[in-house]
């Protein structure tokens, strides 16, 4: 009979060479350290419990099981879709009825309410926070999300935490130990140096990069906000530390864990503190530990930065870091689109994607808890004569609906009138024109915005990787205004897509007609297109078709004997795309055959064909 320990022996012997050459790298052989490090790692897979040891197994005898096209994700934050994680699982019919199979939870560990940032200030890693339930509820919750073969998805802040923890409590107070694990200064010339090369994150709201601690009497490194304090991973014990705190989220049931901010984690004066090669060791060093203790486990890394800075988050075959990463390119690229009507960015964007290796798996969206950053690509656009700070300004205008011909409903966030620069916010439905429609009570606008909405979830569900819907855009869930009455939220623009589930809108999608069915139903019928044809599968070829329309996106997919074709139209008229494709097609959503050849697509519409060579 098998020993329980010869998995982790196993593991361990494949791994240790290499585990035990960049610890003692990167930590000057410290062999203390990397000794309780493996101890640390043979504790947590001791405490392991059978059943996950057992998803585990079925994981690494599938290792690609998430790249076959058949994921659906949902992103939602606990309080306002279920109030608390008892309620979430109540509601976990809802959630398969959307045909949801993969759940991310925004932050739950407790963090200070008033210096949260949204649960990313973290006060304690191994408790959740107490209105929203117990550690053994998420344990539960992840059990009987396994039964129903959905995957759990959580967050964890690895570059700071809560000025609450304590660990900063006790480096407060001065003991030397707990300074150690962050950046304490004694002055600001060391500060300042680094303030010549170091970006500000928030230049508005939060400026600067450094905060002074009255009580310690010393200067804190804080990269975000000022009760946010930087790690210090140069230390081998906030390392250890925050992998076991991993490790114990991995054995409540968490099978997909999101690295926050992961490229911000190790500093170096004279740089930007992002994207230095430490960070790849700690990621990789990670990868193995949880492929040591927790193999099923998955990292999520997120990068909001240009392709070119995100792609070496997945590490190399032989030495993989992050299994997918955020598509943050393409989510800022087609709200572009959809202002400007004119799919020129978004063509050469996503050819870019299709040119990337076929085991980069990206997780795609229309919106998410965050802002909209206009991080586009103004090299490519200035051949077209586009400058960055007007066509920021036209972006906004358009999508705030400041603009006379937009039915958009947005607000600004992180607004710098001295840069001509902000950020946006808003929900899908919200963006799309909805709100506006249903606020004039115009029947006609409300069907036209509709039609784009679901024009843009068939874009996102055609694109390889894994669509992930954010909670409420499935139902067309429009903007919370309410958040301006809350002194506590009142600052952050972000809230107004951060509203409570509206569970009486969401029962009106069994109500023939109504914008809420019309969503449900639509996005409901694509994505079971989507699991249902292999062409979907990531390792499918997908390129650009040639429309030769500038409002016209055109898409082809081919995978085993399978090609797909997906049209467009980002215009208000409808739009001929002046294609030339051979084959017997057939109309994935009608089931009738189709000619492909000089098609017209309708305004604010999509054709999804393919046909199966024989």
């Amino acid at each position: 009979m098998r020993k329980r320990t010869d998995d982790f022996d196993e593991r361990l012997a494949k791994y240790q060479d290499e585990l035990k050459w960049l610890y003692n790298e990167l930590y000057y052989n410290d062999e203390q350290a990397y000794q309780y490090f493996l101890s640390m790692l043979k504790d947590f897979y001791d405490k392991r419990s059978s059943a996950l040891k057992k998803w585990d197994a079925e994981k690494e005898a599938d290792p690609d099981w998430y790249k076959g096209g058949n994921l659906l994700g949902m992103l939602m934050y606990t309080n306002c879709f279920g109030g608390t994680l008892k309620g979430v699982e109540e509601h976990l019919d809802y959630i398969e009825e959307a045909g949801v199979n993969y759940l991310h939870l925004m932050p739950l560990l407790e963090s200070p309410k008033e210096r949260s940032d949204g649960g990313y200030a973290v006060s304690d890693f191994r408790t959740v926070q107490p209105q929203l339930g117990t550690m053994k509820d998420l344990s539960h919750l992840s059990a009987k999300c396994r039964e129903r073969g959905i995957s759990l998805c959580l967050d964890f802040v690895m570059n700071h935490t809560s000025e609450d923890h304590e660990w900063a409590k006790r480096a407060r107070r001065g003991e030397k130990e707990f300074q150690d694990r962050y950046f304490f200064f004694d002055d600001w010339n060391e500060p300042n140096d680094y303030e010549e090369t170091v970006p500000q994150v928030f230049p508005q709201t939060a400026p600067g990069n450094f905060t002074w601690c009255s009580e310690a009497g010393k200067v804190v490194m804080t990269t975000f906000y000022s009760y946010q304090w930087d790690l210090n991973y140069r230390n081998p014990t906030v390392f250890n530390d925050m992998t076991a705190n991993m490790l114990y989220l991995c054995n409540q049931g968490v099978g997909i864990i999101r690295l926050d901010a992961v490229p911000y984690i190790w500093k170096t004066i004279g740089t930007s503190c992002r994207n230095l090669p430490q960070v790849h060791t700690l990621v990789r060093m990670m990868h193995i530990a949880a492929k040591i203790v927790c193999p099923g486990t998955l990292f999520l890394g997120e990068v909001v930065m240009e392709p070119s800075k995100v792609v070496p988050y997945f590490g190399t075959l032989e030495k993989p870091e992050c299994q997918m990463l955020y598509n943050v390119t393409t989510m800022a690229s087609t709200w572009h689109t959809v202002a400007v009507k004119d799919v020129r960015l978004l063509k050469h964007q996503m050819g870019i994607l299709f040119s990337l290796p076929k085991q980069y798996i990206f997780l795609n969206y229309l919106r998410c808890h965050d802002d909209i950053g206009w991080g586009l690509d103004y090299d490519f656009l200035r051949q077209f004569g586009v400058r960055q700070v007007e066509h920021k300004k036209y972006l906004n205008s358009y999508l705030t609906g400041s603009m006379y011909e937009s039915s958009s409903r947005g607000e600004l966030y992180n607004d710098d009138p001295a840069l001509g620069d902000a950020r946006l916010c808003g929900t899908t439905a919200s963006l799309c024109g909805i709100e506006a429609a249903e606020y004039e009570q115009d029947m006609n606008k409300q069907a036209w915005a509709i039609k784009l909405d679901i024009m843009l979830h068939a874009f996102l569900l055609t694109q390889s990787g894994i669509p992930v819907l954010y909670s409420g855009d499935e139902i067309g869930q429009l903007n919370d205004y309410g958040y301006h009455n809350d002194p506590v939220k009142a600052g952050d623009s972000r809230y107004l897509h951060r509203g409570d589930f509206d569970w009486d809108s969401a029962a009106l999608r069994k109500k023939k007609g109504t914008r809420q069915q019309q969503l449900f139903s639509a996005i409901g019928k694509l994505s079971k297109i989507r699991r249902e044809h292999k062409v979907f599968n990531s390792a499918a070829d997908a390129w650009i078709i040639e429309t030769y329309n500038d409002h016209v996106l055109g898409i082809g997919r081919y995978y085993g004997g399978e090609k797909f074709i997906g049209l467009f139209n980002f215009g208000d008229y409808d739009e001929l795309a002046h294609i030339n494709e051979e084959g017997n097609y057939k109309n994935l959503l009608t089931r009738r055959l189709f000619t492909a050849k000089n098609v017209t697509v309708p305004a604010h519409d999509f054709l999804w064909l393919a046909y199966t060579m024989r």
